[in-house]
């Protein structure tokens, strides 16, 4: 597995690369290559003062959703995403966690005693808590090298004004190795700087500052680089990813699947979903969305987009039939998740209520 990257790494597989303004409607350049687009996300520090286990020892990664949920309950749980325990402490009782902070967590200052979740089980709890955001640090530029760029782009460099040189809110559109639209990217880019570029006569590297929010963390490149060649052509190939990799290609299918024109498929269709590598929730939605539109193919993300999907253009005509082959290892490991409150339900139970009431008859085998 890939832990980092550098934050300069370019992004060297040939799909294409277009910058257009948030709509998609003007274009204003399209390139091969772009740098700056993998790095590793900012990342909060909690430091879990008093801190006392409910099992085994949190070490390492800890879960793709960590949830930390004050004693009291006086204020709502708020979510660590992606949460690592570090071995860095200053005092021999205390937890140290990394992660993604929701940014709607508790109150600055606050230092309550809270308890931890990863929605499977409980962690631990502490007597006191601390958050210790990041500091403020320059962003790496976002580089499209080989930029071909559009007649529009080339009067704003022209002009060269600062106003000329802010594009406003715009997005990078990627598309794999076919040419098939893949994901994108919402910018804000200003131009810091632009060269002729060694790629080609006519073409530029044009250096945008501060331009990406949400970079791609260095444990989905090879989940991008596997869906950059092409969408899968056989069903399973996210089998043998760990969890937060089956969720990077989860958020891939999904952002790629809402983009698709499903074609309608008649009533009375039969699925067939393969659950033998049914270990964590986004494989749960992964072999759902095989099952009925085929490798790569999206049905839901969670409970609510499977609803969604049930009752939307997603190819699905009610009703149908779903035999679900080795249901064992679902009800395994999904049969008892916590909400975020902590809360256990029994998420196979859930989803085959929201099946059933999308005229979705399941069967088992």
């Amino acid at each position: 597995m890939i832990h980092g990257v550098q934050e300069d790494r370019r992004q060297r597989e040939p799909g294409r690369y277009a910058l257009t303004d948030s709509e998609g409607g003007r274009v204003w350049g399209v390139c091969a290559e772009v740098e700056g687009l993998f790095r590793e996300p900012r990342r909060a520090i909690c430091e879990l003062l008093g801190w006392e286990p409910e099992g085994a020892e949190v070490r390492g990664w800890v879960g793709h959703r960590v949830w930390l949920v004050p004693e009291d309950r006086t204020l709502d749980p708020w979510l660590l995403e992606d949460a690592e325990s570090v071995g860095e402490r200053r005092q021999r009782d205390a937890l140290v966690l990394t992660g993604r902070d929701d940014w709607m967590g508790p109150p600055e200052g606050h230092r309550a005693p809270v308890r931890l979740h990863d929605r499977h089980r409980w962690l631990g709890s502490c007597r006191e808590f601390t958050r210790v955001m990041p500091d403020e640090t320059a962003v790496p530029s976002l580089v499209l090298r080989g930029l071909s760029p559009s007649g529009r782009l080339r009067r704003a460099l022209a002009t060269g004004t600062r106003r000329a040189l802010d594009l406003d809110e715009a997005r990078l559109r990627i598309r794999d190795d076919e040419g098939r639209p893949l994901t994108d990217r919402l910018l804000r880019p200003k131009i810091k700087a632009w060269r002729p570029s060694a790629h080609g006569p006519d073409l530029i590297d044009l250096e945008l500052d501060e331009a990406l929010g949400e970079p791609v963390p260095g444990h989905a490149l090879p989940v991008w680089d596997r869906w950059l060649a092409g969408p899968p052509r056989t069903p399973g190939v996210w089998a043998g990813l760990d969890t937060r990799q089956r969720e990077a290609w989860l958020d891939l299918v999904r952002e790629r699947g809402c983009r698709l024109r499903h074609q309608r498929r008649p009533a009375g269709s039969a699925y067939e979903l393969d659950g033998r590598h049914i270990t964590d929730e986004p494989s749960l939605f992964l072999a759902l969305g095989e099952a009925v539109n085929g490798p790569g193919g999206y049905f839901g993300g969670c409970v609510d987009a499977l609803d969604d999907c049930l009752r939307g253009t997603f190819g699905y005509t009610a009703p149908a039939t779903l035999l679900w082959r080795d249901v064992a290892p679902a009800r395994e490991h999904l049969s008892h998740v916590l909400t975020p409150e902590g809360e256990p339900y029994d998420l196979i139970a859930l989803v085959l209520e929201v099946l059933a009431e999308g005229q979705m008859r399941v069967t088992f085998a």
